[in-house]
C-alpha cells in the first residue's frame, strides 16, 4: 500500500510498513531496512524508458556466504525532457542501491560505503550484470543505462571502483540487459550487452488515439548489440563487428547463455521486441552466426513475431538439452522452445499448458528453477503489461498483475494461485537461495514500488547446491555444465530481464539422499564426485 505525498514539483510515495503474506509455496516478506523505491518517473509524454526499467541482482559481494542485493534505479524525468539531459541521479531518491544481508536476514543499505552512490546525471538506469571479470574471487557489477554503461570493480574490501573508462565498456545509446560469459573459453569472462531502439528524448513520437500511449517498437529503428572480449589485463575489446554480433540489427531486451548444440562453446539467445528472436551460434573460432530462424526459435508456432521481453534458459523436460522460454505481451502467449537436439527447437507453448496460462497475461523477468525440489524446473514470471493505460484500450487486460508461479508437472505447467499477492508492474526478477535453506527464493522489482521478496517455504524434498571455483576456467565456473540425478544445468548469472541471479547451481533431488555429481568445466576438464550427500552447499574446485 502507498499514499501519495506531494513534494516540490514531483509526486513521491510514502510506503506503508511491509507485512508478511503467505502465498502457498511462497511467503512475501519485507524488511524495514530495504527502503528502495524504483522511481521510473512516468510522464504525460510517455517516454518509452519509463516502462522498461527495473534491474536487480543477487550476489555475495563480500563473500560472507550470504546473498546481497543490488537494485538499479531509473531517474527523474521532466514533463517534457529538454537538453541538456539532467536526471537528478545525484539525489538519494534516484541512486542505485546496494543492500548487505545480515545474519538475521535483514538488509542494510551500504551504497555510500561501497562507493555506488553516483550513477551519472545523464544516465537513466536499466539493468545489471554480475561476474568476476578479473578472477580475484569477488563479483563485479555492470550497470546498463540509457546513456552510458558502468563497470564497477569489486575491491574485495566492501567497496567498488568505477573502471568503465579504463576497461572500455561504456557502450552508449539504449542498453538493456547484459551478461558475463566466457565465449572463447580462455578463462576470462567476456561481456554481452543487448540494446533496444535508436531512440532519444528529442525524437519521442506521439502515439495512441484518442489518448496518448507508449509507442510500439515498430515506430523506431533497432540498433546493434555489443560483445566485449576480456583481454585479461583489466581491459575489454569491442569485437561486435568481427564476431558477427553487430549484424543483424535487432531490438534486444533479454539475454541468456546456453550451449544449445552441446559443442562445448556457449551460445547467446536474445529476446527481441516486435520482431524475430536471435540465436547466436558460437562457431568456436571467435565468431557467431545468427541461426534462430533455421533453428526454429525465432517466431511463434504460426510464424509471427511477438514482443519478446524476458528470456530464461534451462532443461525443463530433463532430456539433457537446454530449452528456452521467452515472455511477451498478453494475447501473444509466452514462447517455450523445446530443444530437440541436432540444433533444432520446437515451439511447445500449447502442449505444455503455457499458451492457456499466458493468454491474457504479460511477462517480463523469468526463471526456470526447481522451487519445490522435486527434480523438475518450475517457472516464475514477473508480470505486468507495458502500457499503464491498457485497460482503456482493452477492457479484458490489466496493467498491474501479481507475480506468476508455475509448477512443472512432468513437462506440463500448472499456475499456482498466489492468493493475496499484490498486483504490481513487475519488471526484473533475480533468483537465489537467500537464507541458504536449500529452497530457491526470488526478488522482483516493480515500477514505483519497493521490491518484492518471495521466500520459498521448502516442502521437504532433498536438494543440493553447487558452488564452483574455477582454476583454469573463470573463477565462478560460469558456463560449466553440471549433471546431478539425471538433471543438467549450466552455471550462469544471466537471464531473466535486466537482472542477474546467484552463480551457484541448485538441484532439487526429491527423495534422493545421495547423488553423483558430474561437472564439465569451461576449460574442457571433466570431474566426477560419487555419493555426495544431499542437503548441503557443496563447494567444488576445478582440478
Amino acid at each position: 500500500m502507498a499514499s501519495e505525498v506531494k513534494g516540490t514539483g514531483e509526486k513521491f510515495f510514502m510506503h506503508a510498513p511491509c507485512v508478511g503474506i503467505l502465498l502457498g509455496a511462497m511467503q512475501l516478506v519485507c524488511t524495514e531496512g530495504l527502503n528502495f523505491v524504483l522511481r521510473h518517473s512516468p510522464t504525460a509524454q510517455k517516454y518509452l524508458v519509463e516502462t522498461m526499467t527495473g534491474g536487480v541482482a543477487l550476489l555475495d559481494y563480500d563473500r560472507d556466504g550470504r546473498l546481497d542485493l543490488f537494485l538499479v534505479n531509473g531517474g527523474k524525468l521532466d514533463d517534457a525532457v529538454r537538453p541538456p539531459l539532467r536526471l537528478a541521479r545525484h539525489h538519494p531518491n534516484y541512486w542505485n542501491r546496494l543492500y548487505r544481508q545480515q545474519p538475521d536476514g535483514q538488509f542494510i543499505d551500504v551504497t555510500v560505503k561501497a562507493g555506488l552512490a553516483r550513477a551519472g546525471e545523464s544516465n537513466y538506469g536499466m539493468g545489471t550484470a554480475v561476474g568476476d571479470y578479473n578472477n580475484d574471487g569477488y563479483p563485479d557489477l555492470y550497470v546498463t543505462n540509457f546513456g552510458h554503461n558502468q563497470l564497477y570493480r569489486n575491491n574485495g574490501d566492501g567497496t567498488f571502483t568505477d573502471v568503465t573508462a579504463e576497461a572500455g565498456v561504456h557502450g552508449g545509446g539504449w542498453s538493456v540487459s547484459a551478461g558475463f560469459f566466457d565465449y572463447d573459453r580462455d578463462g576470462w569472462l567476456d561481456l554481452f550487452v543487448s540494446r533496444y531502439l535508436d531512440w532519444d528524448f528529442t525524437r519521442n513520437l506521439h502515439c495512441g488515439t484518442p489518448f496518448r500511449a507508449y509507442c510500439r517498437p515498430d515506430r523506431y529503428h533497432g540498433t546493434t548489440n555489443l560483445l566485449y572480449r576480456n583481454l585479461g589485463n583489466g581491459r575489454f575489446q569491442d569485437v561486435s563487428q568481427q564476431a558477427g554480433i553487430a549484424t543483424p540489427v535487432g531490438k534486444g531486451m533479454g539475454v541468456a547463455f546456453l550451449d544449445y548444440d552441446r559443442d562445448g562453446f556457449p551460445d547467446i539467445f536474445v529476446s527481441n521486441d516486435g520482431m524475430e528472436q536471435f540465436l547466436y551460434r558460437n562457431l568456436g573460432d571467435g565468431r557467431f552466426q545468427e541461426v534462430a530462424l533455421e533453428a526454429g526459435a525465432a517466431l511463434s508456432d504460426d510464424g509471427r513475431p511477438y514482443a519478446g521481453m524476458g528470456v530464461a534458459a534451462g532443461d525443463y523436460d530433463n532430456d539433457g538439452w537446454p530449452d528456452v522460454l521467452v515472455t511477451n505481451l498478453a494475447l501473444e502467449h509466452w514462447a517455450l522452445y523445446r530443444n530437440e537436439g541436432q540444433g533444432r527447437f520446437r515451439y511447445v507453448s500449447r502442449e505444455t499448458g503455457l499458451a492457456a496460462i499466458s493468454a491474457s497475461s504479460s511477462g517480463w523477468g523469468a526463471g526456470l528453477y526447481d522451487f519445490d525440489n522435486d527434480g523438475w524446473k518450475d517457472l516464475f514470471v514477473a508480470r505486468s503489461h507495458v502500457l499503464d493505460n491498457v485497460e482503456r484500450i482493452h477492457s479484458g487486460l490489466r496493467y498491474k498483475e501479481p507475480a506468476g508461479l508455475l509448477w512443472n508437472r512432468g513437462g506440463r505447467f500448472v499456475l499456482e494461485d498466489l492468493k493475496g499477492a499484490p498486483a504490481v508492474a513487475g519488471r526484473g526478477a533475480a533468483f537465489g537461495d537467500l537464507n541458504n535453506d536449500g529452497a530457491m527464493d526470488v526478488v522482483m522489482t516493480a515500477l514505483g514500488e519497493r521490491p518484492q521478496i518471495f521466500l520459498n517455504r521448502r516442502r521437504g524434498n532433498h536438494w543440493l547446491t553447487v558452488r564452483l571455483v574455477g582454476t583454469r576456467s573463470n573463477r565462478d565456473g560460469l558456463g560449466a555444465k553440471v549433471r546431478v540425478a539425471g538433471q543438467w544445468a549450466e552455471a550462469t548469472t544471466a537471464g531473466s530481464y535486466l537482472s542477474a541471479s546467484d552463480a551457484r547451481v541448485h538441484f532439487g533431488l526429491g527423495e534422493r539422499a545421495r547423488v553423483d555429481v558430474e561437472i564439465e568445466w569451461p576449460s574442457g576438464r571433466r570431474q566426477l564426485l560419487a555419493g555426495v550427500a544431499a542437503n548441503q552447499i557443496l563447494e567444488v574446485r576445478e582440478p
